[in-house]
């Protein structure tokens, strides 16, 4: 009983970012995270770090438009400054991916809603595993027919989810179906950054979390925020090591980190 209460490994540090965020205005944390899903997939792990940016005075909006900067700046970055392994990984990895990358780096990011989305994967010529409606949670075949197929290969930024598959912090739009809410989606790795605009409502925030049936005295600091005056403000998260995936072309994300922890594996 160390700590007199339940603790447990961090999801995300973000809601300890909009603390930071509120004072200094713009902020971010980097650092590992723990998800207890049990996907045995070739982009999931159980342990990885997480890029997490908070931005004070911005809206959905600014935050899409700061993902698709970051992303373009880090392809960028890559491309000029690592010239030698790319062509390795061009030769011996995914032929094509210099071309892919710097696809990323020109182009203008596609937008669209989830019911957009949702409408266009219901009109494709193709079977997915799992059945699309509006309401289900995309699946990576989803998001990487969209970005790979649809749109031929430009990354995609999908927003305005419906609340029932989101976090309670997401803001909620005006339709009191969807949330503010955005993921972005690249070719080969389907999500690779999601984010939202923060619900900054004190009464907004208190009804969602009542409606998930969760402990609100065990957010009382997180309320307090919004009690004693707040700000609009959204971020985003961005998993490293997909993002190493997405840059060298690797097929599995355990080739992207030293000691990979995934469902019932935890060797080193």
């Amino acid at each position: 009983d160390f700590f007199g209460k339940p603790a447990f490994l961090t999801v995300s540090g973000q809601l300890n970012a909009e603390a930071y965020a509120t004072a200094l205005t713009d902020v971010y944390t980097f650092g590992p995270t723990f998800r207890a899903e049990n996907s045995n997939t070739s982009r999931h792990l159980a342990e990885f770090w997480m890029i997490e940016p908070e931005l004070s005075f911005a809206d959905l909006d600014d935050d899409m438009a700061c993902a698709a900067a970051y992303l373009q700046y880090v392809v960028e970055y890559v491309l000029e400054n690592c010239k030698e392994d790319m062509d390795f990984f061009n030769t011996w990895i995914e032929k094509g991916i210099i071309k892919r990358l710097s696809d990323v780096a020109e182009k203008n990011f596609v937008q669209l809603t989830y019911t957009d989305a949702v409408e266009l994967l219901l009109k494709a010529k193709k079977n997915f595993e799992f059945p699309v409606q509006w309401g289900c949670d995309l699946q990576s075949e989803h998001e990487r027919y969209i970005t790979e197929e649809e749109f031929g290969g430009c990354p995609v930024i999908i927003r305005d989810y419906p609340k029932e598959i989101k976090p309670f912090y997401m803001r909620q739009n005006d339709d009191g179906k969807t949330v503010a809410a955005m993921d972005m989606l690249v070719p080969r790795v389907g999500e690779l950054i999601g984010g939202s605009q923060r619900e900054e409502r004190l009464d907004y925030l208190e009804e969602r979390l009542d409606e998930l049936k969760l402990n609100k005295e065990s957010f009382w600091w997180y309320l307090d925020l919004r009690r004693y005056g707040s700000v609009p403000h959204a971020g985003f998260g961005l998993g490293f090591e997909r993002l190493v995936q997405f840059a060298t072309g690797i097929e599995n994300i355990r080739d992207a980190i030293p000691f990979p922890r995934t469902p019932g594996s935890a060797e080193f």
